[in-house]
């Protein structure tokens, strides 16, 4: 059995390396909005504190003892500033604590002066402290409003990276499908010129160049096929017409003028294996189309096996199940049945009673059946079974007087892919060689 690789269609490959892209666009965004939005408002945050301060300054300055208190409770009421003096026994905790607070405090200093003090609590009351002074004297703490100078949070950037990945997912969906349509169109086609339908067309004015230069292609492409297989059906029915006729002529000559028995049997014999042979050719090369519908495996194989009659030469036992149903085309399955008997008939004998025994069986695996023919015959060297199904290759060079084409594997390959089926041949564990034919099971 084939290796199985995982792999990705067009569609979602295309779709995986935009949605990276973007979302990778995406973050680089966030990342510079954030870096270009830190410093200004870091600067802007501490520009605002800094007049509030300059303000307080001038306020304190030119207010004698008495007003300065209702200064300080204006202020607190209108501006939700809160200015207290400052003693030497207040306990204070630093506020430059990563990049943005430091970013801060140096602009406040900067402002205000080296001696200004930032804090993030001052006797256990938390929020943004400016410990500053005037005239050398009466120190102060002013408390700014804590929302002037918080940056924009993460919860808000998580929010709109969010917003930008869903856009960012269902863009990529939307233009994967876009490039992808002309190729899934075109996959289309070539299934259904795979299956004998030559009638396809793609469509040869849309707007992309290489792609209408490719329809157009598959578009005279699939028209020589048509011709081809035209041609290959007339001149099938001239070989079958003008080969059969002289074989007649032939035979009947034979019947007519050889009086030895023995020289008559041998010309028939002869006869009778050209005309086989031109069977084989006209199988092999038969158009392609096949009808799919229930089939009864059971009764085919009985039906074939009748045909095997003599049990000097082969003996077949079947063991599939009565109520075992594929979907096939019961011409092309019993030809196949046919020939893979005909096969161990010639070539599956045992060594020692020169007798072929052939075991039909079966398996289910999921939705499909499994059906094997298995001979007990010498079987076939390992490095040429990759090659049975090769048309015109016979396994063993002492069949080079074999009285087959070489093709009846080929054939049974074939017909059994028209029916969406796959065939190997293997040694059986036990000895003898084993056919393995997978369909699919009939509802």
């Amino acid at each position: 059995m084939a290796k199985n690789h995982v792999a990705l269609s067009l569609f979602w490959r295309t779709f995986f390396l935009l949605a990276i892209l973007l979302a990778g666009g995406v973050f680089a965004w966030t990342q510079t909005f954030r870096a270009m939005e830190f410093e200004p408002r870091a600067v802007q945050a501490a520009q605002q504190i800094a007049s509030l301060v300059n303000l307080s300054r001038v306020a304190l300055r030119n207010t004698d003892g008495i007003n300065r208190v209702a200064l300080i409770k204006s202020l607190q009421n209108q501006e939700s500033t809160r200015l207290q003096p400052r003693e030497p026994s207040d306990k204070w905790e630093p506020y430059e604590v990563d990049r943005f607070t430091r970013a801060i405090g140096q602009e406040l200093r900067s402002r205000l002066g080296a001696d200004t003090l930032v804090a993030s609590e001052v006797n256990g009351s938390p929020g943004l402290w400016v410990g500053f002074s005037f005239d050398d004297r009466d120190p102060y703490w002013l408390q700014a409003d804590p929302t002037r100078m918080q940056p924009i949070s993460w919860t808000t950037l998580v929010v709109w990276a969010g917003v930008a990945l869903v856009a960012t997912v269902l863009g990529s969906v939307a233009i994967a499908r876009l490039i992808n349509q002309p190729l899934r169109d075109l996959s289309f086609a070539a299934s259904r010129i795979r299956e004998g339908e030559f009638d396809s067309r793609l469509d040869e004015n849309t707007l992309t160049s290489e792609i209408r230069q490719v329809n157009m292609g598959f578009n005279r492409m699939a028209r020589e096929l048509a011709k081809v297989e035209e041609d290959r059906a007339v001149m099938l029915a001239g070989i079958s017409h003008d080969l059969r006729t002289p074989l007649a002529r032939l035979r009947l000559e034979a019947e007519m003028s050889v009086e030895d028995e023995e020289a008559k049997r041998n010309m028939a014999m002869d006869i009778d294996q050209l005309d086989a042979i031109i069977d084989k050719f006209m199988d092999y090369a038969r158009p392609g189309e096949v009808k799919l519908t229930p089939v009864h495996l059971s009764s085919l194989v009985d039906k074939e096996m009748a045909a095997f009659r003599d049990p000097s030469q082969i003996r077949i036992t079947s063991r599939v199940a009565i109520d075992t149903k594929v979907m096939a085309d019961e011409t092309e399955l019993g030809r196949v049945l046919q020939n893979l008997f005909e096969n161990a008939r010639r070539y599956g004998r045992s060594t020692d009673t020169g007798i072929a025994r052939v075991t039909v069986s079966y398996a289910r695996t999921g939705p499909w059946v499994i059906l094997s023919v298995r001979d007990q015959g010498p079987g076939v060297d390992p490095k040429k079974l990759g090659q049975l199904t090769t048309p015109f290759f016979r396994g063993d060079a002492a069949r080079t007087a074999a009285t087959g084409a070489g093709l009846g594997l080929a054939i049974v390959e074939k017909a059994v892919q028209r029916m969406g089926g796959t065939f190997e041949v293997n040694n059986a564990a036990e000895g003898g060689l084993v056919a393995h034919i997978r369909l699919k099971k009939a509802p």
